[in-house]
């Protein structure tokens, strides 16, 4: 690879962390290359785990704000969250991370008798109060500004501490081979802590994020026990994941 090659990746590399998204047709105008250059160079910043391919461009698999990740594929997540429902035990206790996926989820739970919900999402957590028959409970820690979790050895003490039926994740990407990944260690920590109690492992993710990872490693598919999408159980992207866990 020669020198402008590097400056050019470099330059994308810079974009990405500064504005969280590239586009293709842009990025060709402003480095005065093809679309298929830049392609190859996102191609080769997706397998780095700097990047996630989107239609038109990229996304950064960097930490990103709450507000930010929760604007993102609100159709999907609407999706995933009616899948995610049936999932939901009337009693006993769960956890759910903070991701904006299942924030969705807690916001619309629907009428539960006594169950105990743990989370390292403020938002989650506030969320949850507005449901009877739920015992929220916020792990502690300290506040990542750039994903707005709790992390930390507070937060991983923490999740430790209940036994839990089913954990409710997301995650930053999702690769048949590596399995799920986190953008940052200390979130990845944590969900690692909540799954060390569980029973049973749920990960939610839209399908954006197939296909790709991110810089801290999590779960192996087959340490899942469903892998919900807003997709079709049947659709032939699933294929990779199929009997390996169960797909809703």
């Amino acid at each position: 690879m020669n020198v402008d090659a590097l400056d050019r990746i470099e330059t994308i590399r810079d974009r990405l962390q500064r504005n969280g998204r590239v586009r293709i047709a842009e990025l060709a105008v402003d480095l005065g290359v093809s679309e298929m250059t830049i392609r190859r160079d996102l191609d080769l910043l997706t397998d780095q785990g700097v990047a996630r391919r989107i239609r038109g461009g990229a996304v950064a698999t960097g930490p990103q704000e709450f507000i930010t990740r929760s604007r993102e594929h609100p159709r999907a997540k609407a999706a995933i969250g009616d899948k995610l429902l049936a999932l939901v035990p009337q009693s006993g206790a769960i956890a759910v991370d903070a991701s904006s996926t299942l924030q969705r989820l807690a916001a619309r739970l629907g009428t539960v008798r006594d169950l105990t919900i743990v989370t390292n999402g403020p938002e989650t957590f506030s969320a949850l109060q507005e449901h009877t028959g739920v015992t929220a409970l916020l792990s502690g820690g300290e506040l990542d500004h750039r994903t707005g979790s709790l992390v930390g050895p507070l937060a991983v003490r923490a999740a430790h501490e209940v036994l839990l039926s089913r954990l409710f994740v997301s995650a930053a990407a999702l690769d048949p081979v590596l399995g799920s990944s986190e953008a940052t260690l200390a979130d990845a920590a944590v969900k690692l802590a909540f799954a060390a109690t569980a029973a049973e492992t749920v990960l939610a993710v839209d399908s954006s994020k197939l296909d790709s990872r991110a810089p801290a490693r999590t779960f192996a598919v087959e340490d899942l026990t469903f892998l919900v999408t807003e997709l079709d159980p049947q659709d032939a992207r699933l294929d990779p994941y199929r009997d390996r866990c169960e797909i809703l």
